[in-house]
């Protein structure tokens, strides 16, 4: 059986929404759909209210309880009615795994094609996980993960009708990729052209650049221009690594941005109006735990679009 879409679900609002977008990616890629819910994750509570705290057994890695078993199964049969509802063809199985949640997720993402998980975006990752864990998946994931915040629907993705309605029939909103010139993966670059292909919508190709201080500059630098044609030579470079992939998906129309300034405003304006925006995250062993990069921590927060954070060496 090919490797399944997996999303983490723990009754909460976001990762409802992130079981359906889930389940809609598993339709697209056609791969199967597997429910996760981990034991220890602690679901939402109403506004103000706390949420109980786990069995000291469960935090020790004990075997849960009936009543955990069954909270667990009612979690897993919300999600779902909620993916049924929305997408009744696809291929769907579930399971309830022991924890510690970040543990939990990082085992069962080696497992699958992409992990999705619920974020509250502006909010952070109060909604999905305890404290960091969710950053925490985030950050040592060896497979992309997608975070998908709460109310997404599937009319989010599509571009309106004419009359400015929202639709599910109309074409797909472009899907948005941040490039780092400096280190142009390509499983970043590959996994974004994939997403484009698969939604039939257009590939936007961010770039940002910012000049040097003159203190920084060498010889024949390519700061000592002035910016046009500092921006002329970003954008030939930008057209020369994108040249192998235009070749590999002829299908794909691609559109090239490339901008003098910070690339998390760049990127937050780009995905004002996509369907997904995809960045990358360098897998490295850093002194402070676990860490995401500046800007993809930044765009993980504020950009309201389903966000995939690629990893990579």
């Amino acid at each position: 059986m090919l490797p399944p879409v997996i999303a983490g679900v723990d009754g909460s609002a976001e990762s409802l929404a992130a079981a359906e977008w889930a389940a809609r990616e598993a339709e697209r890629r056609d791969r199967p759909l597997r429910l996760v819910h981990a034991w220890n994750w602690r679901p939402r509570q109403a506004d103000g209210v706390p949420s109980p705290k786990p069995s000291a057994s469960l935090e020790q890695g004990g075997a849960p309880t009936a009543a955990q078993r069954y909270l667990g199964g009612r979690v897993l049969r919300q999600a779902e009615e909620r993916v049924r509802g929305a997408v009744p063809a696809v291929r769907l199985y579930d399971a309830q795994v022991e924890g510690p949640a970040t543990a939990a997720l990082l085992k069962e993402a080696e497992q699958g094609d992409l992990l999705v998980l619920g974020s509250r975006g502006l909010s952070g990752f109060t909604g999905l996980l305890v404290g960091s864990a969710a950053l925490g998946v985030v950050a040592k994931a060896t497979r992309p993960v997608v975070l998908v915040r709460a109310g997404e629907e599937a009319e989010d993705e599509h571009f309106p009708e004419n009359d400015g309605s929202a639709s599910t029939t109309t074409g797909y909103r472009d899907v948005v990729v941040g490039l780092d010139l400096g280190d142009p993966c390509d499983e970043v670059i590959e996994f974004a052209f994939e997403a484009a292909r698969l939604r039939r919508a257009r590939l936007r190709v961010v770039c940002a650049w910012q000049a040097p201080s003159a203190l920084g500059l060498g010889p024949g630098d390519i700061a000592l221009m002035d910016d046009p044609q500092q921006l002329e030579e970003w954008e030939g470079f930008l057209s020369a690594v994108l040249k192998v992939w235009r070749d590999k998906y002829p299908d794909v129309e691609v559109v090239e941005a490339v901008s003098e300034g910070k690339a998390t405003t760049a990127l937050i304006r780009a995905a004002s109006a996509a369907s997904l925006l995809v960045v990358g995250h360098q897998l490295a062993e850093r002194p402070v735990g676990p860490r995401t990069g500046p800007v993809t921590h930044a765009v993980i927060h504020h950009v309201g679009c389903p966000v995939a954070v690629v990893p990579h060496d």
